[in-house]
């Protein structure tokens, strides 16, 4: 296929895009004041820009298929190179038996309910099963990151997130494409155990060998670095994909890997590619609006939806999570916060389009219904999350403000440079600056007090107020931030009261 455009197309489209990015981009705003899902905004742009709206015709299932392959891969990045792997490692194993186990789960129960309460085919409601059974890490990563949570819950569902699309995809392709009749059950499973555990395996490849890589690098420009970073995940993923193994799966572990090294730049590439993921949700969420025809939607489209939501939420995920925690158990109240939690967003949107593309049987139906439940679904459980949280008592308890703590790189020498304010109600009011006790290698550089710099000495008594300058190596941060918050809440004696 030659693709060609001109000039006055290329100017068009700069015009026409520029705009709805920044559009898009002032809309999280609004999201975030509504506390409606920016998701929705989006495809509302989408919609508007369609058929019904100002025209712009788009119906290439193909194109629409690549396109949000291709801003799955920079989401999936993203979320892997901005995850602490001190968040995902306690919950990994429940992460990924809920990408596992509970996926496979919770498409046999929907299918089920398809199948018996709205009287679709097998294939087709295997299918529906298999398109709304992944949750989305667009929506996990941005959701549950401003949701105080303990680091148990976000690491499994931000490991599910980025885990359980791969096996997903390779169902949906088998059964889009006729292949669960051509080879059977057996075969078929055996290649998304294949599929899955070869790309997991090329990502930590890709992601151990490129950090080794990347840290012998001596690049002329910072800003090389970020474009090196993502490049890498993005060859994780051609990688697995020429040899047919996961891609998704390969560029998840290798961002998790590269995230997780010490390289240099780490905070100029994480905020590029955060930039980048915000600007492939973006489109992603406005061409899947584009793709819809509100004209083909009914009553009955919408009836379908719900039943297939309730069956979703009701049986299948609540089942799927309860099997799946065998392999860690949680209290009840945390298994049903997990429950609700299984956030749905472009991915099922995306997955839909797979059979469209192949030109499956009732595929265009089946876009729509998905894509009217995810609508309904984003509407529901995004806003409510928090009270959910609250209502089940899961919430992370805050940590004391007597103490609060900013920290900025210094990539140079591998090292952070905290900026630690003493509250009012901080026990550090008193203490001598030796009797902080700090681990070796991290000092006290600087005290700002009633806006004055001084510089420090061992018997240098803190007060409440003072702020204090404290360069850290990244390798000793956590334990020097853990050593300030024992001394502000117990004092110079933190040591010995445990």
């Amino acid at each position: 296929m030659t693709l060609s455009i001109d000039v006055h197309q290329l100017d068009t489209f700069v015009l026409w895009g520029s705009a709805v990015t920044f559009l898009a981009i002032l809309a999280v705003r609004v999201s975030s004041r509504t506390r409606l899902p920016s998701l929705l905004l989006y495809l509302a742009m989408g919609v508007a820009l369609g058929e019904s709206g100002l025209g712009i015709g788009f119906d290439d299932a193909e194109l629409a298929h690549a396109l949000g392959f291709a801003a799955l891969v920079v989401i999936l990045a993203e979320g892997g190179l901005t995850t602490p792997w001190s968040d995902v490692r306690p919950s990994m194993r429940l992460g990924l038996s809920l990408a596992t186990v509970g996926v496979t789960i919770s498409v046999l129960v929907v299918a089920v309910g398809s199948h018996y309460l709205l009287g679709l085919p097998w294939e087709t409601a295997v299918l529906l099963g298999a398109i709304l059974s992944p949750t989305d890490a667009a929506a996990v990563f941005s959701v549950l990151r401003v949701v105080p949570l303990p680091k148990r819950l976000t690491g499994a569902l931000e490991a599910e997130s980025g885990l359980n699309d791969a096996p997903i995809i390779v169902i949906v392709t088998i059964i889009s494409t006729g292949g669960l009749d051509e080879h059977g059950l057996g075969y078929n499973a055996g290649l998304i155990a294949f599929e899955l555990l070869a790309g997991l395996s090329l990502g930590l490849l890709v992601g151990f060998a490129g950090a080794w890589l990347m840290r012998r690098a001596a690049l002329p420009s910072s800003g090389l670095y970020p474009l090196s970073v993502l490049s890498l995940c993005f060859l994780s993923y051609g990688g697995a994909a020429a040899v047919h193994a996961s891609g998704f799966a390969a560029v998840y572990v290798a961002a998790l890997v590269l995230g997780n090294s010490e390289l240099p730049h780490r905070a100029a590439t994480r905020s590029f590619a955060e930039g980048l993921a915000w600007l492939a949700q973006i489109g992603l969420f406005v061409m899947l609006g584009l793709l819809l025809s509100p004209s083909r939607l009914d009553l009955e489209t919408v009836l379908y939806a719900l039943v297939a939501g309730l069956v979703l939420t009701v049986l299948a995920r609540p089942l799927s999570v309860a099997v799946s925690a065998v392999v860690q158990p949680l209290a009840v109240r945390e298994l049903a916060f997990i429950s609700w939690a299984g956030l749905r967003g472009a991915v099922p949107i995306v997955l839909a389009t797979i059979p469209l593309a192949e030109g499956a049987h009732d595929a265009e139906r089946l876009f729509d219904l998905v894509f009217v439940l995810v609508v309904i679904d984003t509407l529901i459980t995004g806003p409510t999350l928090p009270w959910v949280a609250k209502v089940l008592r899961v919430t992370r308890r805050s940590q004391p403000r007597g103490l609060e703590i900013e920290a900025a790189p210094l990539e140079r020498v591998a090292a952070d440079l905290l900026q630690v304010t003493i509250a009012p109600t901080s026990k550090m009011h008193g203490v001598e600056v030796g009797e902080l006790r700090l681990p070796p290698g991290s000092s006290v550089s600087m005290i700002v007090r009633d806006g004055e710099a001084l510089v420090p000495e061992r018997r240098t008594v803190l007060k409440q107020g003072d702020e204090l300058l404290v360069v850290v190596p990244r390798r000793l941060r956590e334990r020097t931030e853990e050593r300030l918050r024992q001394v502000s809440q117990r004092g110079r004696l933190a040591q010995w009261l445990g």
